[in-house]
């Protein structure tokens, strides 16, 4: 995929996204635990008219063994764009890590990585993934 259509997939679900999740930190602040985030993101965004699904379960299998709910993610929103939020203090390659195995779990292209102790939520606390095929999962792997 060329990188102007990388930057472009999805990109009108994602502002969507993001303007739902500025929207959720102004009404809530910060020093929250990620619960009510999620479920106030969730609620904005079905507000909007996205079908958003909270805590979608991902399988694993592994030489005929199926591990059964091995991960969760916290939101998926319009069956396209996986959004992982978190309350830490600063982003780092295991949570990126994360997200891309979600992605390439479920197939999808597209994640957002938010945090909502960053304050404001665009100084630092939004990241987007993009899943390439044969990708490693753990960014900081070569």
């Amino acid at each position: 995929m060329a990188a102007t259509e990388d930057k472009a997939l999805h990109a009108e679900l994602t502002r969507s996204i993001l303007d739902s999740a500025f929207r959720v930190q102004d009404g809530l602040g910060v020093g929250l635990y990620e619960k009510p985030y999620k479920v106030c993101l969730a609620h904005s965004l079905r507000q909007k008219g996205h079908r958003v699904l909270t805590e979608v379960i991902l399988d694993i299998t592994f030489e005929g063994l199926l591990i059964s709910d091995a991960y969760k993610i916290d939101l998926l929103v319009d069956d396209r764009v996986v959004v992982e939020a978190k309350t830490v203090e600063r982003l780092n390659a295991l949570h990126q890590a994360q997200v891309l195995t979600y992605l390439r779990l479920s197939g999808k292209a597209v994640g957002l990585l938010l945090n909502f102790w960053a304050s404001p939520l665009k100084d630092g606390g939004i990241q987007r993934l993009i899943r390439t095929p044969g990708a490693r999962a753990d960014p900081s792997v070569p």
